[in-house]
């Protein structure tokens, strides 16, 4: 689709003083939708239990990994299953007790394995991770704090040179895609990472990816510039979108309260399923566990944000500490978090930094909201035109945040986006 540049907004949808816009899901893609309908004149509405930053993504390694574009599924990925149910200590376990719930959305998982799937999705991600600087800069510039992102690379590392070679096929795709990657020596390494110096003699440098000063308080400095240009935070669940003649025309609080709307936009993450039938959508979406921990005093410096490809984990230094995380678990729905996951992270990372201080930790986990494509849903309602979907968006919700707020606005304004959204359509499951 052809894009309408932004100065030619006014001719799409000029909002009137009172058009009101609600957006359900204060995490890192609510806010950012919230953020940029803001930016169009909206008086929005955001609504979350949470508070400010506590959400998925503050539970995450905090990288803007653009090029983090291969589905989650991968050829062979069939076979691994029976190890994933065995070794509940691996970087990507599922329990047994999930299998039956979740072997619908794994049939699907699967068939994205298919090289040509995983071309075209790579394909599809690309075009969105193309803009996330771009899309993130006006945002940021309306901050406070300057340096939220950290203006450094990504490191890669591997116990061997056969780590690499097993993701060059995903390297070259990457590349032809426009995104690059650099070898790195035992010298190099060492020379990035002084932490690091005589562990690794095989890694990857990321060029194009970025890190966040701290998760938690990168979305909390989002919302509260949401509030200084004049929106309203709401601190409880929105249980029900309210509709006439085909149109919503608010959000139910649980507390009874209603509040109007123009717009609506449901924005989060596995909590989406709860308006599912309401939007007339059926749509296969799974949370996903991914466990972390925090040492707020580590007593090992750390300069860059490393995965250690391996160990199935990443060390992620952020201004409240060391963040160590990033293994992934197939627990089913309602399931209780498993922080023995956790420990088991920590114990594979003082074997890697074994001056790391464990004095003063803190466990969390983050339900990944996960498609079997590993795409999001950017949408509209069929059923109501004026409810906009933006979840799913897996392991790039950090990534991804703010060019998905700049479609979800330009949906709203009724302006052509600039990225053709049908691979994201809400409506590809059937």
């Amino acid at each position: 689709m052809n894009a309408v540049p932004r100065e030619h907004a006014a001719e799409a949808h000029s909002p009137s003083s009172r058009e009101e816009a609600v957006v359900i899901g204060g995490g890192i893609v609510g806010v950012c939708c919230a953020l940029y309908l803001q930016r169009d004149g909206y008086v929005v509405t955001l609504i979350d239990p949470a508070a400010p930053g506590d959400s998925t993504a503050k539970w995450s390694c905090g990288q803007m990994a653009v090029s983090e574009i291969i589905p989650l599924s991968k050829p062979g990925i069939l076979m691994k299953v029976p190890g994933w149910l065995i070794d509940q200590k691996g970087p990507l376990a599922l329990r047994p007790g999930a299998l039956p719930g979740i072997l619908p959305w794994f049939v699907r998982f699967v068939a994205s394995a298919r090289h040509s799937r995983i071309v075209d999705i790579a394909q599809s991600m690309a075009t969105l991770t193309r803009d996330v600087y771009t899309d993130y800069a006006p945002l940021l510039d309306a901050c406070e704090n300057k340096a939220l992102i950290r203006e450094c690379p990504i490191l890669e590392v591997f116990d061997s040179p056969s780590g690499i070679e097993h993701e060059r096929p995903y390297l070259e795709l990457r590349e032809s895609l426009g995104f690059k990657s650099q070898r790195l020596n035992a010298a190099e390494i060492s020379d990035l990472e002084p932490a690091l110096a005589g562990r690794f003699a095989n890694g990857l440098l990321f060029p194009d990816w970025r890190s966040v000063s701290d998760t938690e308080g990168f979305i909390a400095a989002l919302d509260r510039s949401f509030i200084a240009q004049g929106g309203r935070r709401v601190r409880t669940e929105a249980t029900r979108i309210d509709e006439s003649s085909g149109r919503a025309t608010g959000v139910t609080l649980a507390n009874g309260e209603r509040i109007p709307a123009s717009h609506v936009v449901v924005a989060a993450g596995t909590g989406s399923r709860r308006f599912f039938k309401t939007l007339g959508v059926s749509i296969p979406l799974e949370g996903i566990a991914g466990y972390q921990v925090l040492l707020h005093d580590p007593g090992v410096e750390m300069r860059h944000s490393v995965i250690y490809s391996d160990g199935g984990f990443c060390f992620s230094p952020m201004t409240r500490g060391l963040q160590i995380g990033g293994t992934i678990e197939f627990a089913g729905r309602d399931a209780k978090p498993n922080f023995k996951r956790a420990g088991i992270i920590l114990e594979k990372a003082r074997r890697v930094l074994p001056g790391l201080r464990t004095g003063n930790l803190e466990y969390g986990v983050g339900y990944r909201p996960f498609l079997p494509d590993t795409k999001p849903v950017i949408d509209r309602s069929q059923r109501l035109q004026n409810v906009f979907m933006a979840f799913g968006h897996g392991q790039l919700g950090l990534t991804l945040g703010a060019t998905t707020g700049r479609l979800i606005g330009d949906m709203v304004a009724g302006r052509t986006t600039k990225q053709n959204l049908t691979p994201f359509s809400a409506y590809r499951f059937g």
